[in-house]
């Protein structure tokens, strides 16, 4: 294939390893300083492009990409209130779009786990759920896509929360707690806690490679490919 990488940081710079180790071809890398080029006819010429840049450029990057009939797969995160928007101008216009908060395997395992294991907490009130999400000084926004993620497939299952919130939660809520330090690549753990005793599940991300290669399977899942997709339909969960 032929990949156009919008965003070229360590995200992009890995994403590019992988790809090139699966013998693709990197047509055109879209950075900041020549975002001009994603209306330009080497543009046009990629089969797909792999997005992952901030929450202010993501929609107009996704947009672009559908101008140009190319499907995009997009790691960013911090848009969800516009999806209901992009997936109905996605249908209308007849593109492909494959988004995620997280593409590693092993973390779409942790979400199903999770999703598990809300599900039997129903029968067991005592065990207040909380959150928490540690991360790079870089990282953007907070709380992660991929806390939010976890904690909307919890909430789906466990009657007693409704939503989530940054710190301080009400009853009905679950509490995410975002840290940023150092050069932590990723790590979430999820917290069912009682007055005797407590239950602790932790997703340990050790490197970028693992996101970087799930990026590239759904670029190969993608292509030739029409609609919304995420890693359920990617994993066939």
């Amino acid at each position: 294939m032929k990949i156009a990488l919008i965003g070229y940081g360590k995200m992009g710079r890995e994403i590019e390893k992988i790809a090139l180790s699966r013998n693709h071809s990197i047509n055109l890398i879209l950075d900041i300083d020549n975002i001009a080029d994603i209306s330009s006819k080497r543009f046009k010429e990629c089969d797909v492009a792999i997005e992952f840049t901030n929450p202010t450029s993501v929609l107009s990057n996704i947009y672009s990409c559908f101008d140009a009939d190319i499907p995009i797969v997009t790691g960013t995160t911090g848009w969800n209130n516009e999806l209901e928007a992009v997936t109905k101008e996605c249908t209308n216009g007849g593109n492909a779009l494959f988004h995620a908060s997280n593409f590693s395997i092993g973390v779409n395992l942790f979400f199903e786990i999770n999703e598990y294991v809300g599900k039997i907490m129903n029968n067991f009130p005592d065990y207040e759920v909380s959150m928490k999400e540690s991360h790079h000084i870089h990282k953007l926004d907070a709380p992660s896509g991929t806390a939010i993620t976890l904690t909307e497939r919890i909430i789906k299952n466990l009657l007693r929360k409704k939503s989530w919130a940054l710190g301080d939660a009400k009853s009905d809520e679950i509490s995410i707690n975002a840290i940023r330090e150092g050069e932590i690549t990723g790590i979430h753990d999820v917290l069912y806690d009682s007055h005797v005793d407590f239950i602790n599940l932790t997703h340990h991300a050790k490197n970028r490679q693992g996101f970087a290669l799930g990026a590239v399977i759904a670029a190969e899942y993608i292509k030739d490919k029409k609609g919304v997709f995420t890693m359920k339909d990617l994993l066939r969960i």
